[in-house]
């Protein structure tokens, strides 16, 4: 026996003396995928901020548009206002729509710039043409009035070249309003499409750094065998250090990561007021799953961690209004060596909440805890998930639970139904 421990002793420390090729690899997937989430959260941010601006320009083309049909619908109700009366009173809204259309035509031009389509080019000039002619036709109706020439005004009134030309008007404004109202709902899918592509790759950044916690407890529980077999061998004392070392660089990088992308975010908003909304948004994200690292990881330097802020610190990344959480459940302190697969045990069902369950239909996750005679019953409910079918087989993240169970020393059960995944965890308060 005292072979075999020293033998896997010396295999232990040579591992420990080598670089961890398998954890760079993990914190190089890791990083990498930080920066693909900061690279999407820029782009959703130029996104939205494009999406906006189009928004504030189609409002003010659509005004103009709308200018310039009022103005040739005023000019011709004072034209044909003074061509019945005679009274020149009609004439001044005439003449203020004949003054409002060429600063309107212009204000169109600049607005639709260089970005304007081939159409918008060829329709603004219509549109330009169009108005133009209609008022030079009542300014000649308008001329022949001035002149004395009555019956010759009214003739020229009655033909339908004036109302063919409003007609046309109405058609190319209309075209106009249609292609500006397409290119608004172009930008707002492709702001929608930024935005879809961030969340996916935020869950899969979870998954890797539940993983490198998971790669770190590796590590804590290997130092801790090596210390049960041998802990009256040198060998042991240093191994534990090696491991230990191992586990508290594996930690410390995983924090400065968090800080690197925390910081590029606030960063990348600095001289983008109007993003200061989303980047604030991920920016508190990013903050939580420090928190949910720290208190699943770093509890270990501690003699105990309380329940309800690993439960909630669990839920903050994903818990909002869209994704409510019901938490209930008395004070109750754990030791230490249980909060780590507890906490992936909560991380878990966390995320396949938001990736199959409640959280995904808007629906609750209920979490609730008793505790009776030194025995803890924990109990994760969700309601309106609304499952069309119910799982057959268990995944890796079932195996992971299950796994994560047996180290906290407890049990753990998992049922579905229609309403949603309902899980009861019992184990032990004291050690």
């Amino acid at each position: 026996m005292g072979g075999g421990t020293l033998s896997e002793l010396e295999e232990f420390v040579a591992r420990t003396r080598n670089p961890r090729w398998m954890n760079v690899a993990l914190l190089l997937v890791i990083a990498a995928a930080m920066f693909a989430t900061i690279f999407l959260a820029y782009k959703t941010i130029e996104a939205e901020r494009a999406q906006r601006e189009q928004v504030e320009r189609t409002v003010q083309v659509l005004e103009e548009l709308r200018q310039i049909n009022r103005a040739a619908l005023s000019g011709e109700t004072g034209q044909r206002g003074y061509l019945i009366t005679l009274d020149r009173r009609y004439l001044a809204p005439y003449q203020m729509a004949r003054e409002q259309l060429e600063p309107s035509l212009d204000r169109v031009r600049s607005l639709l710039g260089e970005d304007a389509t081939p159409r918008q080019v060829e329709l603004i000039d219509q549109i330009d043409a169009l108005a133009r002619a209609k008022f030079d036709e009542m300014a000649d109706s308008v001329e022949l009035l001035e002149n004395g020439r009555l019956l010759d005004a009214r003739r020229a009134t009655l033909t339908d070249e004036g109302v063919e030309a409003m007609e046309r008007l109405g058609r190319a404004i209309a075209e106009m309003e249609d292609i500006e109202s397409e290119i608004l709902a172009d930008r707002a899918a492709e702001a929608a499409r930024s935005e879809a592509r961030v969340l996916p790759l935020l869950g899969a950044l979870l998954v890797l750094l539940i993983i490198a916690m998971l790669a770190g407890a590796r590590l804590v529980g290997r130092a801790a065998r090596a210390e049960a077999e041998a802990a009256q061998a040198a060998a042991v004392s240093e191994a534990r250090d090696r491991a230990d070392l191992l586990a508290r660089e594996l930690n410390h990088r995983v924090k400065n990561l968090f800080a690197v992308i925390l910081a590029i975010v606030q960063m990348s908003a600095r001289d983008k007021p109007e993003a200061k909304e989303v980047t604030d948004s991920i920016a508190q994200r990013i903050r939580a799953l420090l928190t949910a690292h720290e208190v699943s990881q770093g509890e270990l330097e501690r003699p105990v961690a309380s329940l309800r802020a690993l439960v909630e610190t669990s839920l903050a990344p994903y818990r909002s209004s869209k994704h409510p959480a019901e938490i209930e459940g008395p004070d109750v302190m754990l030791p230490a060596k249980r909060v780590t697969p507890l906490g992936l045990v909560l991380h878990e069902l966390t995320t396949n909440a938001v990736k199959y369950g409640a959280w995904k239909n808007r629906g609750t996750v209920h979490v609730s805890w008793t505790e009776d005679e030194g025995m803890l019953t924990l109990t994760w409910r969700e309601s309106g998930a609304d499952l069309e079918e119910l799982p057959e087989r268990k995944g890796f993240g079932s195996l992971l639970m299950t796994s994560a169970a047996r180290q906290f020393g407890g049990t753990f059960e998992r049922n579905f139904t229609k309403d949603g995944l309902q899980v009861s965890i019992v184990l032990p308060v004291t050690d």
